[in-house]
């Protein structure tokens, strides 16, 4: 009885060698040149036509640097190129960390002044710290997306570590303990937690999804062990903060906490229950808290005789909205800043870029964070990295939602709860970690393919 005859290998794709498994029952006979230079046309052939037709259409896609991927959008479609949005990210930052540096001179030079500093030590400072920032954003876009993985647990347990040590060595700043000086340095361990828990959680999350023997692949089985360490983990760290009094803070890592849980695949029907249980939290941390009753209070009430020291920020706040109009009363011309409006170059920052350069300014400052949401939305719904995806999107939380909150907080419809404007407020750990968080979300961007192959031709 003769040997039956050997069944050829699947097609391949000439781009990066895997099975083709779009006609998975079809054993067609391909050839390909073994010599140098460009592969030769596969050759095909079925006893069906119609089926050698549509295997011979399955020819090896071109590499990534060989497509104009330009030509793929045309119209309103431009705003889905994630190499557009790979650059408008990194300009809409820039254009940011820039203009906030002007923002901090102008806001700032009264009180150096008044204090018998030079106008220009806030605004230097912010400089040095952005140099700083610059240099670890660096870093971080050159890590490969597995490196960046395999330190993000050890990060955020040393961050976590570094904020508890704020209980015993932290001073107060604002009413919040979250604060440590070293060497006469002063920082805020919170900035980097919140960049290590971008990292960190989604890959938590991802990690905790396995797949059960004997079942379907669509159906996700969770393991109770892994809730409780990565679970564990995450409201240790948002504890510390908590206990802090940082409650800004605390609400921007709940933030970043849900979008992890959202997007990773965590079963929907135990979503609404997480964030009952954050809302039920922050509730409790906030009713039995006279200060944050009483703030809550001035915002939802309006001013009156006894809390007026408390609206007082926000009023002036609204003051030099107004005063700014349409186009500003012009760069180093507000007159809140003359040591009316408290924090005028930190968290109320926003109230100044408004008083100055109007509502266009105030609007065109909101466009950029909108750009920066948008391009990470836009390029993390493009991935086939599941893990980058999601982090991108953490990423994209933290910024765009801390943002929100305080432009919210200085428009009055929030209570004032101390988060700065990322890029734009004075401070040293928020602008580092900020641009720290721009980097590693540009390594992250590059596991895209037409973002990575352009990159390569760089």
């Amino acid at each position: 009885m003769p040997k039956p005859e050997r069944q050829p290998r699947s097609m391949r794709s000439a781009q990066d060698g895997k099975p083709n498994g779009d006609i998975p029952s079809v054993k067609p006979l391909v050839r390909r040149s073994r010599r140098g230079g460009a592969p030769q046309p596969w050759t095909v052939t079925h006893d069906d036509p119609a089926t050698a037709a549509r295997i011979a259409s399955k020819r090896p896609s071109p590499q990534f640097g060989m497509i104009d991927f330009a030509g793929e959008y045309k119209g309103w479609r431009v705003l889905l190129n994630p190499l557009g949005c790979y650059y408008g990210f990194i300009a809409a930052v820039g254009i940011l960390t820039v203009f906030g540096i002007i923002m901090v001179f102008s806001s700032s030079s009264v009180d150096m002044v008044a204090a018998g500093s030079s106008p220009w030590a806030k605004a230097l400072n912010q400089v040095g710290f952005s140099v700083v920032g610059l240099v670890l954003a660096l870093v971080a876009a050159h890590c490969k997306g597995r490196t960046l993985k395999r330190l993000a647990l050890p990060m955020y347990l040393v961050s976590v570590a570094v904020q508890v040590f704020t209980f015993f060595f932290g001073i107060d700043v604002g009413g919040n303990r979250g604060w440590l000086r070293i060497a006469g340095i002063q920082f805020q361990p919170a900035e980097f937690m919140k960049f290590t828990i971008c990292l960190w959680f989604p890959l938590a999350m991802i990690s905790m999804m396995r797949l059960k023997p004997g079942i379907r692949q669509s159906r996700k089985a969770w393991d109770l062990g892994d809730w409780g360490r990565t679970f564990g983990l995450y409201v240790l760290g948002l504890g510390s903060v908590l206990l802090g009094k940082d409650l800004g803070t605390a609400l921007v890592i709940i933030l970043i906490g849900l979008m992890a849980i959202v997007v990773s695949g965590f079963p929907m029907k135990y979503v609404g229950l997480v964030g009952i249980v954050a809302v039920v939290g922050v509730a409790i941390l906030t009713v039995f808290s006279s200060n944050r009753m009483s703030r809550i209070m001035a915002t939802y009430t309006g001013c009156t005789a006894d809390n007026i020291d408390v609206c007082y920020q926000a009023t002036h706040s609204n003051y030099a909205l107004a005063s700014g109009g349409l186009l500003g009363v012009g760069l180093g011309n507000s007159r809140e800043k003359w040591n009316y409006l408290p924090a005028a170059h930190n968290d109320f920052i926003f109230a100044i870029i408004g008083e100055e350069t109007g509502f266009v300014g105030a609007a065109l400052v909101v466009l950029l964070f909108v750009v920066i949401a948008w391009c990470l939305v836009v390029v993390a719904m493009q991935m086939h990295n599941r893990y980058a995806s999601v982090a991108l999107l953490c990423f994209m939380m933290w910024i765009a939602g801390q943002a929100l909150i305080n432009i919210a907080v200085v428009v009055e419809i929030l209570p004032v709860m101390g988060v700065p404007l990322p890029f734009v407020s004075a401070g040293g750990s928020s602008m580092i970690f900020c641009l720290m968080a721009a980097g590693a979300c540009v390594s992250l961007m590059r596991a895209q393919p037409q973002i990575g192959a352009a990159h390569s031709r760089a």
